[in-house]
């Protein structure tokens, strides 16, 4: 038992540090040492939540409606740009780095994990160093219930990530996978919650908006930023177990490319 338990340790540790040196390459592959290099990584997410938030309250949109606009915007495009960004990252990853296979400890996984990791401190980054900044520019008021933004933060990258991993697997079989997100992404934007609240809606469209999983995703950062101005609609234990589907369905596929790429 001990034997096993060891043996589980240090193949934690070589897949965490194969992780680890794909993160660091894909950082330095996609933002490179040039200008403000791997800063990049959340300046970016940060230009367009803050173009999206300086729009709308020029827009005069926090004139008809007493939500704080500011953070009505950043939860909603903060949210939108971590689970939106993740599947066109590991659509179409695996090919460009097959040549990686050839490293005995180098998985299909570790190439989608570590462009997870990537996207998931950048969105996160972004985020907390806007909402910082908001704050201490007195533009939005603290967030009321930091733990549950915490938690809806985390419910959002799992989808993403369980999403990412499904479209990125799926698409090693088929090049209709990357044709059809782009415009999916695109359609499912305004259906997300990203920029109105579920309990504004007539209550004959309220039931089907809840079966969209990011929109209880943006429902409970919100709870958590300014709750007391709205009433959320969200249901955390069905958000979990959509997650786990999508995860279980991910990683099954995942084995299986991983196994043709073994073939292969």
């Amino acid at each position: 038992m001990l034997d096993s338990s060891s043996s589980l340790i240090r193949a934690s540790k070589v897949q965490l540090r194969v992780v680890r040196a794909l993160f660091l390459r894909e950082v330095l592959t996609r933002y490179g040492r040039h200008n403000i290099g791997f800063l990049w990584l959340f300046v970016e997410p940060m230009m367009f939540t803050l173009g999206v938030s300086v729009l709308w309250t020029v827009a005069g949109l926090h004139q008809i409606s007493d939500l704080p606009i500011v953070a009505f915007a950043l939860t909603g495009y903060s949210t939108v740009l971590l689970w939106r960004n993740m599947p066109s990252r590991c659509i179409g990853a695996v090919t460009p780095n097959s040549s990686l296979m050839y490293h005995r400890n180098v998985r299909v996984i570790d190439i989608y994990l570590s462009r997870l990791a990537l996207e998931t401190i950048g969105a996160t980054m972004s985020l907390v160093i806007l909402s910082v900044a908001f704050v201490g520019f007195e533009l939005i008021r603290p967030p009321e219930n930091v733990l549950l933004v915490a938690w809806g933060w985390f419910l959002t990258a799992w989808f993403g990530s369980a999403l990412a991993i499904l479209f990125g697997a799926w698409s090693e079989n088929t090049e209709v996978i990357e044709k059809v997100w782009h415009p999916m992404s695109y359609f499912l934007f305004p259906l997300s919650g990203a920029a109105f609240l579920v309990d504004a809606l007539p209550p004959q469209f309220r039931d089907a908006m809840l079966w969209l999983p990011m929109v209880h995703c943006t429902e409970i950062i919100r709870d958590g930023f300014f709750g007391s101005k709205f009433t959320a609609h969200y249901d955390s234990g069905y958000l979990i177990m959509v997650n786990l589907a999508l995860l279980a369905l991910a990683l099954s596929l995942e084995r299986k490319v991983s196994r043709e790429l073994v073939l292969e």
